[in-house]
């Protein structure tokens, strides 16, 4: 595999947000990073799902895996949010209305937490879907935090935790699909939604270490697929770089000091909270940092100008080529173990 092929599948893009001026439909913007950019894998998000049947969903993922088969390259990891509660693309009339993490955080009941997970991976499987973007590992400790909320287990670390494994057990174990756990160290403790602006976590390591972390050490021990990271800056750790961007955070804490080896993939690139960095310049620091995959979410312009400046800085030799081959190695092994193309 080339060098240009093997940096598309750091990749994983949404489509149908800005269109290119050639395309008619969304759908020939997903074929188009398929076919054009050899992506490793895409996004849905509700504007692809709106409107369509399970069996349309169906058949749409397979006439990309087929794309993406015909150029002789792996088959695309396809990625979902589908956290249950409010973050959920694929729901009623067609798919059933799941809970959200703080509703099943009450129950304390890891098993019902598990068979929740098990149904939502059966469903999205059905259909082709083979990664879901959940667990979120976030320990919901501060009251004011919009963004996060409901969509953690709770404030207590450990109850995150157990419930969180039980959740990749679920997905994982039972229904087959690759899981994530996000948003890492921790986006619970914010006030400012990452979406818009940086937020900034002050704790110190040893806080970190009993609060935000517990969860994480606990999903690396269950064997989690991926993690995301968040686009949130953690001074103790590194008073430089937000984690998506931190070599010291993504490389030396979650690589060297948790001893995770599977796939780091990082939130959306266009998210303001990435700072004063083009999308493009910030998918270069990030896979530098040790991201595996480059999530960029909705315009084909942005999409275009993060590949062209990873191979800009490949051929440079900012980004080196054991990086990329790291990267691609994690992303090959994913893919042998989850996704199954028809």
């Amino acid at each position: 595999m080339n060098l240009v092929r093997k940096i598309g599948q750091m990749l994983v893009y949404g489509w149908g947000g800005e269109l290119p001026e050639e395309s008619r439909s969304i759908n020939q913007h997903a074929r188009a990073l398929i076919d054009e950019f050899n992506v490793g894998g895409i996004l849905l998000t509700g504007r692809n799902i709106e409107g369509n049947s399970p069996e349309r969903m169906h058949a749409l993922i397979d006439e990309f895996q087929a794309i993406s088969m015909a150029t002789d390259m792996p088959p695309l990891l396809i990625a979902v949010d589908q956290e249950g509660g409010r973050v959920a693309r694929f729901g009623p009339p067609h798919f059933r209305s799941y809970p959200s993490a703080a509703q099943l955080g009450q129950t304390g009941d890891a098993a019902v937490v598990r068979r929740n997970a098990r149904a939502i991976g059966t469903e999205l499987s059905a259909v082709g879907v083979n990664w879901v973007l959940a667990p979120v590992l976030d320990v919901n400790n501060n009251p004011a935090n919009a963004v996060i909320g409901d969509r953690s287990y709770g404030a207590d670390p450990e109850l995150v935790a157990r419930l969180g494994v039980a959740a990749i057990k679920g997905l994982q174990d039972e229904a087959g699909i690759l899981a994530c756990g996000k948003h890492f160290p921790g986006h619970g403790d914010t006030e400012t939604d990452s979406h818009h602006a940086l937020p900034v976590i002050k704790h110190d390591r040893a806080h970190l270490d009993s609060v935000e972390l517990v969860p994480f050490r606990a999903a690396i021990d269950a064997g989690v697929g991926s993690i995301m990271s968040s686009h949130i800056l953690f001074p103790d750790l590194d008073p430089d770089y937000p984690a998506t961007l931190s070599p010291r955070i993504l490389t030396g804490l979650l690589r060297q000091e948790l001893g995770y080896d599977g796939l780091i993939v990082t939130d959306c690139l266009e998210m303001k909270g990435i700072g004063s960095l083009s999308p493009a310049q910030a998918a270069v620091r990030a896979a530098v940092a040790g991201a595996d995959i480059l999530l960029v979410s909705h315009t084909y312009r942005t999409q275009r100008a993060v590949i062209d400046a990873l191979v800009d800085a490949a051929t440079s030799g900012r980004l080196t080529e054991e990086r990329i081959d790291e990267a691609n190695r994690r992303i090959a092994l994913a893919k042998k173990r989850w996704v199954v193309a028809d």
